[in-house]
């Protein structure tokens, strides 16, 4: 790795325009992406100094509580005079953050994009940058937690099921991987392939941990049986049925019905409907969406028809899971366990569309800075 790096001293003498960067952290942002965008900034500095110089601020200037339950102090509040000495902005979320429309948040978002700052989000930062009308026309990467409800809100914009994505000049993660390869992406095209090789040797990233992470499940799965069930997934406002499904996989309803079943242990239109249902919680939990904009979202042709199905299978009714809010951070049962219960309506509403959509990578709609503990923390 040394032999390789001492490439490096002599760039040095070649100073690299420095990069801006500010980071916001909300609270319960993920300390682990986090840190993980912030190490490769600082892991460029040791290859080429002053390449970056980064700052953390706080909506309110005050401290932020991690993921992680860390308390950490930023460096100031942000305010408008911070952007115009910006070349990025972070918006840094985490699983707990609240998902809430600030005013102030997408002024200041607003006010930097005309400053031409390029914007990100990490975790579920997209979604504030969605709120704000700022991903409009581009693609976008978010926490599969968090998809549907990006999609609800920022109707222009491509939400992908990827781990990161650079679309001009809006970077998205949706994990602390993805966080490492959206700097890493952006670092390449502002500072060149050396650079971002040298930060590689640095860090000894393996191959394997640059793969995009897919479920496990699905791994275990047959390509035909795949094949269904990611145009399930692509589809899931204007379901298919089962007919329209075997046509465009090329396989005979009685061949789907026992992929599942062996597979599966369970039929597809069980499976399709746990897959909406899935999605409908996720959008109740997240989503500021009254129950008939969420059943229409699932696919589902009444109110009603979504809430008995849901009650059959969770248990309890899409009003109790508003009340509940995002309180409760138990798994959601699986959509792929094959042990949900069945509607006496099927898998609700078909519809005769002719042409499915896709089963694609992507749906539409659908300096260094110091972790500083504050001193009265008891963390």
């Amino acid at each position: 790795m040394q032999g390789q790096n001492l490439r490096f001293m002599e760039d040095r003498k070649k100073p690299l325009q420095q990069a801006r960067v500010g980071f916001l952290l909300l609270e319960h942002f993920s300390l682990p992406a986090y840190t993980q965008a912030l190490d490769t900034m600082v892991t460029a500095n040791l290859i080429n100094p002053d390449c970056f110089a980064t700052e953390s601020f706080s909506l309110s200037g005050e401290s932020v509580t991690s993921d992680l339950g860390l308390v950490i102090c930023p460096d100031a509040q942000l305010q408008l005079p911070h952007l115009a000495q910006m070349d990025l902005l972070v918006v840094c979320g985490g699983l707990r953050t609240p998902l809430k429309a600030s005013p102030a948040l997408s002024a200041l978002l607003h006010a930097a994009d005309k400053q031409a700052v390029e914007l990100a989000g990490l975790w579920n930062g997209a979604w504030f940058l969605g709120q704000a009308g700022l991903l409009d026309g581009h693609k976008c990467a978010i926490h599969p937690e968090n998809r549907a409800v990006l999609a609800e809100i920022a109707k222009n914009s491509q939400v992908t099921s990827e781990s990161y994505m650079v679309d001009g000049n809006r970077l998205t993660a949706a994990s602390p991987n993805g966080a490492f390869h959206m700097v890493m992406d952006w670092i390449r095209k502002r500072h060149g392939r050396e650079l971002a090789d040298g930060i590689v040797d640095i860090l000894a990233f393996e191959e394997s941990r640059y793969r995009r992470a897919r479920p496990a499940l699905h791994e275990k799965m047959s390509e035909p049986l795949r094949n269904v069930v990611q145009l399930m997934s692509a589809n899931i406002e204007e379901p298919l049925s089962l007919s329209q499904i075997a046509q465009y996989v090329g396989r005979s309803r009685r061949q789907i019905e026992r992929l599942f079943q062996e597979q599966m242990a369970t039929t597809p239109v069980r499976y399709y409907l746990e897959l909406r249902l899935t999605e409908g919680r996720r959008l109740l939990q997240h989503a500021d969406l009254p129950i008939l904009d969420v059943s229409l979202a699932c696919g589902f042709v009444s109110p009603s028809h979504f809430s008995k199905c849901y009650a059959a299978f969770y248990g309890y009714s899409p009003s109790k899971e508003m009340r509940l809010g995002c309180t409760r951070w138990a798994s959601p049962q699986s959509s792929e366990n094959g042990n949900g219960m069945g509607c006496s309506r099927g898998c609700g509403a078909w519809t005769n569309r002719t042409t499915p959509r896709a089963p694609p990578q992507s749906r539409r709609r659908l300096a260094s800075t110091r972790l500083r503990p504050c001193p009265n923390s008891s963390v």
